[in-house]
């Protein structure tokens, strides 16, 4: 079985969002299996800073949708896109 790595670009709603805490809240709600193999933070614009997290998925499990997800629906996530993905 094969695993997949990809970096996921996570904007919180606003500059206020304590990105400590979101960065646990996201380690938090990861589907089984999956794990997060580092975050970067990436400044946006406006003092808005993006939390970059590269998760690490089986490739038996369909993709990334379920993190996808799984992070979408945690409180202060302004928006989810995949950035890059690649094979292990």
């Amino acid at each position: 079985m094969g695993k997949v790595a990809a970096k996921i670009k996570v904007m919180p709603e606003s500059p206020e969002v304590d990105l400590d805490d979101l960065q646990e809240r996201l380690e938090g709600v990861l589907p089984e299996g999956t794990k997060i193999n580092g975050f970067e933070r990436e400044d946006v614009a406006f003092g808005l800073v993006a939390l970059t997290p590269t998760v690490i998925v089986p490739d038996d499990t369909g993709g990334t949708e379920a993190v996808e997800e799984a992070f979408a629906n945690v409180d202060d996530v302004e928006s989810v896109s995949i950035e890059s993905t690649g094979r292990l």
